[in-house]
């Protein structure tokens, strides 16, 4: 049957849960509560009630270490590589063992752990960055020297010479190429990072590119220049601050004029038929900013998109084996029954 007609709910994929409560990649507390508060707000619940056999393999235990000096102008270099490390252990298990990998976040320098593990398991993996940040400035084009605003420059080969050696980090190594990322949604680029994206000709979609081109074609571009063949494995790494601040607005860096959770649905359900999502990041959901209100619309709006990921469709789905009722035979029971 031809996927984009199959509205059945069935135990369609297995999947793992990994949450990666890590918060030192930015200034701000919270990020470490978005993991519990986005179970709190149904994850598992929902993905199971659209069929997926859904296993959570809990938090990475990050174990902190007390004293991370900054190195330089650079932030918690220990801390996140450590972390890093024993997050790119759980989600190569999780794949190994699930197939599919859904990592719970967290500020976004978890995606080097992310990235990392995934290339182990499928080193010709495509990477769609949605973020309304490129996120790959080096530790020397960064100006705050949050490692949050540079994952993609620790795992990127190219920009290897480019990227300075930290305290901590040999472990960390560069395990995809610069052809096998696009972004979608950015809205707040560095100097640095445009000067990157536009020295090795990366492909990157701004919000302009949406409002220009409407998503839909957007996504088509981002998809068919990383992966022309469609064949490849799928990384999402979705920044809830893609979407505007009206829908995500317990986040930490949002900017105005990002993407709905209608364009956000969108692209979630179109990629949810390529059957290739591999792997999905959700971060920077942060708990502490806001008032409940806005927590809970953050989470809601970001459950909303993720279920889309793993096939819950605006159309409607029905469970397996479900059956239409007939009249006739509700009338002979009736009848029975009298």
């Amino acid at each position: 049957m031809d996927k984009r007609r199959n509205s059945e709910i069935g135990t369609w994929r297995k999947l793992g849960v990994v949450g990666v409560p890590v918060s030192k990649g930015q200034r701000r507390d919270g990020t470490e509560k978005g993991p519990q508060a986005l179970r709190d707000g149904g994850l598992v619940e929902r993905l199971k009630k659209i069929g997926c056999d859904v296993k959570d393999h809990g938090d990475v235990n990050f174990g902190y270490l007390d004293e991370d000096l900054p190195h330089e102008n650079v932030k918690n270099p220990r801390n996140v590589a450590m972390g890093s490390l024993r997050t790119a252990d759980e989600v190569e298990k999780c794949l190994r063992t699930e197939g599919h990998c859904l990592a719970i976040g967290g500020d976004h320098s978890m995606a080097i752990g992310t990235i990392m593990g995934h290339a182990r398991v499928h080193p010709d993996m495509v990477v769609l960055w949605i973020d309304a940040h490129a996120d790959i400035n080096t530790p020397l084009t960064s100006d705050s020297g949050n490692i949050h605003g540079m994952p993609l420059s620790f795992v990127v080969e190219e920009l290897d010479p480019y990227v300075p050696h930290l305290p901590g980090w040999e472990g960390i190594q560069p395990c995809i190429k610069v052809d096998q990322i696009a972004w979608i949604g950015l809205r707040d680029v560095d100097p640095g990072e445009r000067k990157i994206i536009e020295k090795f000709g990366m492909n990157a979609f701004s919000m302009h590119d949406v409002d220009n081109n409407g998503i839909k074609e957007i996504l088509k571009k981002a998809l068919d220049a990383v992966d022309p063949t469609g064949t490849k494995p799928i990384h999402v790494s979705f920044d809830v601050d893609a979407m505007d601040p009206t829908h995500t607005p317990s986040t930490g860096t949002p900017v105005s004029g990002g993407l709905s959770v209608r364009e956000m649905c969108f692209i979630a359900e179109e990629l949810a038929l390529t059957g290739r999502v591999a792997m999905l990041d959700i971060a920077e959901v942060n708990p502490n900013i806001g008032d409940e209100k806005d927590v809970n619309q953050t989470v809601n709006s970001t459950l909303d998109v993720v279920s889309r990921f793993y096939g819950h469709r605006r159309q409607g789905l029905f469970p397996t084996n479900y059956e239409i009722p007939t009249a006739i035979l509700r009338r002979n029971s009736l009848i029975n029954a009298s």
